[in-house]
């Protein structure tokens, strides 16, 4: 996984799969990278094949961080699978997403 800041966002790539064996080291990880600048977060998913129920919960967990901040989440470009899940969960009605 890999970390950039841009500006007022936090940029993650990099992420394989987002599940219970590391979705709350992801969450941590994404959380203790955020200064006081960085109010969204922009998640690349178009190398994740692979999401659960844990993985969005640390989704979620990063969207009520960022909205604490009056920042957003942006999702990027969601392999089919985890659009998929977005959808069946309509989670695509909370998150930003972008193809």
């Amino acid at each position: 996984m890999k970390v950039q800041t841009q500006g007022e966002t936090l940029t993650i790539s990099g992420l394989k799969e987002l599940g219970a064996a590391n979705s709350q080291a992801f969450r941590d990880q994404v959380k203790g990278a955020m200064t006081n600048v960085q109010r969204n977060i922009e998640i690349d998913l178009s190398e994740t094949m692979f999401v659960d129920s844990c993985g969005l919960g640390a989704l979620i967990s990063l969207h009520k961080t960022a909205c604490g901040r009056n920042g957003t989440v942006r999702l990027v470009r969601p392999t089919p699978p985890v659009q998929q899940i977005l959808e069946l969960t309509r989670m695509h009605r909370i998150f930003d997403i972008v193809e």
